[in-house]
């Protein structure tokens, strides 16, 4: 149960002031260019021939993690409420709009950012670039459609986390691992906040966050900078600039190391399941080399079939049925090292982490080569490689990035600090991931029998 996707730094990539373009170093990735507007806005452009197709996105520096105490749930709330209309385009029109012109649209939340996107055929771009600008600064937000879609994300609640034990779960963990920091904060909200969110705490944070100099626009696919950048000077520019831009600031302090377990009983498990998250260094706290290294260490061990632990644990041993290591260091505070296990039938669960503990342990101790690191490597690049071909997931990996503060030459040049770890940095940082972070396990297990009681209580 992830935490979720994010990233970051202090953005103002040191641009030569407004309407200058800018490429990255070495345009090693994405070979993405980016301007700033007058009024703050930073707009970004990745070229991609391959269709007549753009994708536009729109990335406001706010997430979960930015909300007031006991308004949790606003950042998502905000996001389904800015489809509600302006003046200029009223009730559904947002909607129907881009529907009636080919193209596809949604938005999403984070904890470190709020995301919307429109998908369509580049001769369409300036319609969707209008739309977006417009209700940057002009919602409009009817009383009794704002207590509508409040039902409507309790209902969500219900159905995507009440409803489902492993989120359940997941909310427990995150709560356990992070204690007061703000990523413990459950994206959706906690019910018992949602239902007291009002029309005036979502412009409180509409007109806080939601202006240029906190956004960035990120448009990908077959347009050059030529054509670009007057659409992006008359649509964005053209919105008053009415702040500066000021870096997130989130609490860097963690309580002493300790490893918390948790353990959740529910009908609707059949198979158990195990999950572990360990707070881990970032692209915003700590040491480059060691985000880099655990990059690896994720891919080396569970980031496939072919990794080590996967291929120790279900296809020798065959005491999992799946496992698999994830790393996430883009964030605006720290960032989460995950892992997950599923036991084969017939293999209790003690039986399965014991096989993973000794597993993990053989590896962290000598088992990580000079050619595991480069076959990582490989596998890592190679996924890039395809996954810059789409404009849309090329204009959400740069959104996502940028949003937490990374700067584009972070982005364009990361193949190239990949290439520079080795094996000993590999194994390093995986030893002070273990040694000196927080975890916490979440264990899903089926009901107990009816009517059985146990220590730790329950039935």
């Amino acid at each position: 149960m992830p935490r979720r996707f994010a990233v970051c730094l202090t953005l103002l990539l040191g641009l030569a002031g407004a309407g200058t373009i800018s490429s990255s170093a070495n345009a090693a990735v994405y070979g993405a260019e980016t301007f700033m507007l007058a009024n703050g806005m930073q707009v970004v452009l990745v070229p991609n021939h391959r269709a007549p197709v753009v994708s536009h996105m729109v990335w406001y520096r706010i997430g979960s993690a930015d909300e007031t105490p006991g308004k949790s749930g606003i950042a998502h709330f905000l996001e389904h409420l800015m489809f509600k209309g302006t003046p200029k385009y009223p009730g559904t029109a947002i909607t129907d709009t881009v529907a009636k012109n080919g193209g596809d649209q949604n938005a999403f939340t984070n904890t470190d950012y709020t995301g919307y996107y429109q998908n369509i055929a580049v001769d369409r771009l300036p319609l969707v670039m209008d739309i977006e600008a417009d209700r940057m600064r002009n919602l409009t937000l009817d009383v009794k459609e704002v207590e509508t879609e409040r039902e409507v994300i309790i209902e969500e609640r219900r159905m995507r986390t009440d409803n489902s034990p492993d989120a359940i779960l997941g909310e427990r963990v995150d709560a356990a691992l992070w204690g007061t920091n703000h990523y413990s904060i459950p994206i959706i909200g906690w019910e018992a906040e949602m239902k007291g969110l009002t029309r005036e705490d979502a412009f409180d944070v509409y007109h806080a966050y939601y202006a240029p100099h906190n956004a960035i626009l990120v448009v990908a696919g077959d347009i050059t900078m030529e054509q670009f950048k007057p659409l992006a000077e008359k649509y964005y520019g053209a919105i008053p600039k009415v702040g500066e831009y000021k870096p997130r600031a989130r609490p860097t302090f963690l309580q002493p190391r300790v490893d918390s377990r948790i353990t959740f009983h529910h009908e609707r498990v059949g198979q158990p399941q195990w999950s572990r998250q360990i707070i881990a260094p970032s692209y915003s706290i700590g040491d480059r080399t060691d985000v880099h290294a655990l990059e690896l260490f994720a891919e080396i061990t569970g980031g496939g079939s072919t990794s080590k632990l996967y291929r120790e644990l279900v296809i020798n041993q065959k005491v999992a049925a799946g496992f698999g290591t994830g790393y996430s260091g883009d964030a605006v505070s720290y960032g989460t090292f995950y892992i997950s296990l599923t036991p084969s039938p017939g293999v209790s669960l003690e039986q399965a982490e014991a096989a993973y503990t000794k597993a993990m342990d053989a590896t962290l101790k000598d088992g990580i080569t000079d050619a595991d690191v480069a076959q990582a490597k490989r596998r890592m690049l190679a996924r890039l490689a395809y996954a810059k071909d789409s404009p849309m997931s090329a204009a959400r990996a740069i959104g996502a990035s940028l949003a937490v503060g990374e700067t584009l030459d972070d982005i364009e040049n990361w193949p190239a600090e990949i290439e520079k770890i080795t094996a000993a940095q590999v194994r390093s940082a995986a030893r002070k991931l273990f040694s000196q972070y927080s975890s916490a396990t979440g264990i899903l297990l089926p009901p107990l029998p009816a009517g059985t009681v146990t220590a730790a209580g329950g039935q």
